[in-house]
C-alpha cells in the first residue's frame, strides 16, 4: 500500500512538473536569450551614433567623437565584445575597429540585410551573437548610410545562465518529488498502520482470543469510527460466546443429570419386574439411551458451531491410527472391517511429507469418532442386506492441506439424501440422531476446511474432507 500511494504521488508530481514547469522553463530561457540579443543591438546602436563623426571626417578629426567612440570600445572590451567598424564600402576602418571581428566572415552575410534595415541585425549562434547597426550620416549626408558597426558578443554568459536554470530546475523537481514521497509515505503509513492492527486483532478475535481490542486513537476519523465499531462488536461477540458456552454447561448438567437418574430408576424397576414389565422397561431404557445421544450430539453440534480453540498442529497419521484402534473393539463387534490407509505425499518444497493439519485442539478426533460411528451404524442396518462390511479410512498430504477420506461398502445415500446430509435431524439410519455429519460439516467449516459426499465404487458412501496445513490455518 505505502508504495503504491508513493508511486501514484511521484506520477502525479512528475506530470504537473512535466506539463507546467517545463513549458515555464522554455519560456523563461527565450526569454533570457530575446534580452541577450536585444542588449547586444542596443550596443550596437549605441556605437553606431558615436561612430557618425568619425566616419564622416576626411582627414579632419574630430578628437571629441574619437574619444567617445574609444570610451564606448573600451567598454565594450571590459563586457568581452569585439566590434567592428566598416565604411560605405562594407570595408574595415582599422582606426576605428576594435578585436578580431575582421578576421571572421561570419557577419558577412548579414551585411545585405543590414543595410536594407533602419533598426539592428542580429543572428543568434551557438559561440556567439551577431549585431550589426547601419551608421547614418548627418548634413548633407542626412539619411545616407555611411557605414556599418559589427558587435560579436560571446554566449558564454547567456549559456551559463541557462545552465544555470535548468539546474536550479532539477534541484526543484528532485526536492519536490522527495517531498512527494515523504508525504506519500507518511499519509499511507497514517492509514496502513491502523488497518494492519485492525487486522491483526481480527485474527486474533478469530484464533480464538475474544478480549483482543483494536486501538482507536490513530489513524483518520473513518479508521477512528471503524476501530471503535470493531471494538463494540468484538465485546457483543465475546459476551456472545461466553453466554453461549454457559449455557452449554449448564444444559450438559441440567440434562445429562436427570436422564442418568431416569436410567438407574429403571434399572432398579427392571430387577423385581415381570418378564413383560421387563421388556417395557428394556424399551424405555433404549428411549433413554437414544434422547442421551440426541443430547451429546446437540451439545456437539453447539460447540462447533461456537468453536473460537486455538488451532494446534495435528499429524493425521497418529490420530487416525489412535482412533482406529479405539474403535476396532466395536467394529469387531459388529463384523466390520476398519482398514487405515496413511500415505505421505509432496510437501510445500517439492519433498515427501507427513500429512499436518491445522485444527482445533480436539476436533480431527470429534470428526473422525463420528464419521466411523456413521459409517458403521450404517453398516449394521436391518435395512443394508448383510451385518458387517469394511470401513477404509485413507489420508494423503497434498500441497495446499491434507485430504482425509473416509469410505464405506455399505447402503450409501442417494443423491437426494446426500444434498441434505448436512443438515439437522436428517437421517437414513434408525439407531442415528441425524447429528453425525451435521457435526463433521460444521467442525470442518469452522476451521477453513471443506467437505463432500460421494458414492463409494461398487456401493457405498466417501466422505472426503479437505483440511487446512500449519502453514494455512
Amino acid at each position: 500500500m505505502t508504495r503504491r500511494i508513493a508511486l501514484a504521488l511521484v506520477l502525479l508530481t512528475a506530470a504537473v512538473l512535466i506539463a507546467a514547469v517545463v513549458p515555464l522553463a522554455l519560456g523563461a530561457i527565450d526569454h533570457e536569450r530575446d534580452a541577450f540579443v536585444q542588449d547586444s543591438a542596443g550596443t550596437a546602436s549605441s556605437i553606431a551614433l558615436l561612430a557618425r563623426g568619425p566616419l564622416q571626417t576626411d582627414g579632419h578629426e574630430d578628437h571629441a567623437d574619437f574619444a567617445a567612440l574609444s570610451e564606448a570600445m573600451q567598454d565594450a572590451e571590459r563586457n568581452s565584445d569585439d566590434v567592428l567598424v566598416l565604411n560605405h564600402e562594407g570595408d574595415p576602418e582599422p582606426r576605428l575597429s576594435h578585436g578580431p571581428v575582421n578576421k571572421n566572415s561570419a557577419y558577412r552575410k548579414l551585411l545585405a540585410d543590414a543595410g536594407s534595415q533602419s533598426s539592428p541585425t542580429t543572428e543568434l549562434t551557438k559561440n556567439a551573437v551577431y549585431a550589426l547597426a547601419p551608421v547614418y550620416g548627418t548634413g548633407k549626408l542626412t539619411g545616407v548610410q555611411i557605414g556599418t558597426v559589427v558587435l560579436e558578443r560571446p554566449t558564454g554568459p547567456l549559456n551559463q545562465n541557462i545552465d544555470n536554470l535548468w539546474l536550479y530546475l532539477v534541484v526543484l523537481a528532485g526536492a519536490a518529488l522527495a517531498a512527494a514521497v515523504l508525504v506519500a509515505i507518511y499519509l499511507a503509513r497514517w492509514v496502513s498502520r491502523p488497518l494492519a492492527r485492525l487486522d491483526t486483532a481480527a485474527g486474533k478475535i478469530a484464533d480464538g482470543d475474544l478480549t483482543v481490542r483494536a486501538r482507536t486513537g490513530y489513524g483518520p476519523p473513518e479508521l477512528r469510527r471503524m476501530a471503535a465499531t470493531f471494538n463494540m462488536m468484538a465485546g457483543r461477540l465475546e459476551a456472545l460466546v461466553h453466554g453461549h458456552r454457559a449455557m452449554l454447561a449448564d444444559a450438559s448438567h441440567q440434562l445429562r443429570t436427570p436422564l442418568t437418574a431416569l436410567r438407574l430408576r429403571l434399572d432398579l424397576l427392571a430387577t423385581d419386574a415381570s418378564p413383560a414389565t421387563a421388556a417395557e422397561l428394556a424399551g424405555a431404557q433404549e428411549e433413554i439411551a437414544r434422547l442421551s445421544r440426541l443430547v451429546d450430539g446437540l451439545l456437539a453440534t453447539a460447540r462447533a458451531e461456537a468453536m473460537t480453540e486455538q488451532l494446534e498442529t495435528i499429524n493425521v497419521l497418529e490420530a487416525v491410527a489412535e482412533r482406529v484402534a479405539a474403535w476396532q473393539p466395536v467394529a469387531d463387534g459388529h463384523d466390520v472391517k476398519l482398514i487405515a490407509e496413511v500415505s505421505a505425499g509432496p510437501g510445500r518444497d517439492g519433498t515427501a511429507g507427513r500429512p499436518m493439519v491445522a485444527l482445533g485442539a480436539g476436533h480431527l478426533e470429534q470428526i473422525l469418532d463420528n464419521l466411523i460411528d456413521n459409517a458403521i451404524d450404517a453398516l449394521t442396518e436391518p435395512d443394508a442386506g448383510a451385518v458387517g462390511g469394511s470401513i477404509r479410512i485413507s489420508a494423503s498430504a497434498t500441497d495446499p492441506g491434507t485430504v482425509l477420506t473416509v469410505a464405506d461398502d455399505g447402503p450409501g445415500m442417494t443423491a437426494q439424501e446426500r444434498s441434505r446430509a448436512f443438515l439437522r435431524y436428517t437421517t437414513g439410519s434408525q439407531n442415528g440422531t441425524g447429528l453425525g455429519l451435521a457435526i463433521v460439516h460444521r467442525l470442518v467449516t469452522a476451521n477453513g476446511g471443506a467437505i463432500r459426499l460421494a458414492d463409494t465404487p461398487g456401493g457405498g458412501l466417501t466422505v472426503e474432507i479437505e483440511l487446512p496445513s500449519p502453514a494455512d490455518p
